[in-house]
């Protein structure tokens, strides 16, 4: 696995972080506004913000003396692409082992002529 990939699944392991995801996805915030729901201080806030910075999923920039927070979902792409991949080779193997474990537990015909 990638280390961007890394650091994405590390960031949005955490239910607070998701939660600052999906406010995001409805637009651009405050980080207090972005802040406001959890019973944390903003200083704890301002923590999974910079873990999602450094995950690139979030983009912060200043107008004054604001600090607005935007979403970037190219990484959460990535994670999809990665998921898809990951999902289309186990399902491959299962489906293989299923057939394999099939022909092995039918009789097969010389087994059959066998037993009569």
């Amino acid at each position: 696995m990638s280390v961007p990939l890394n650091d994405t699944l590390l960031a949005i392991a955490d239910p607070t972080r998701r939660a600052i995801l999906e406010r995001l996805s409805r637009g651009e915030a405050r980080v207090s506004d972005v802040a406001a729901p959890f019973a944390m201080s903003l200083a704890a806030v301002s923590k999974h913000v910079a873990v999602l910075e450094r995950a690139r999923l979030l983009r912060r920039r200043r107008v004054g003396r604001e600090q607005l927070l935007s979403l970037r979902p190219g990484p959460l792409d990535d994670v999809t692409r990665w998921i898809v991949a990951t999902r289309t080779c186990w399902s491959e193997r299962l489906d293989t082992l299923d057939a394999l474990l099939h022909e092995a537990a039918s009789p097969s015909p010389r087994r059959r002529k066998e037993r009569t």
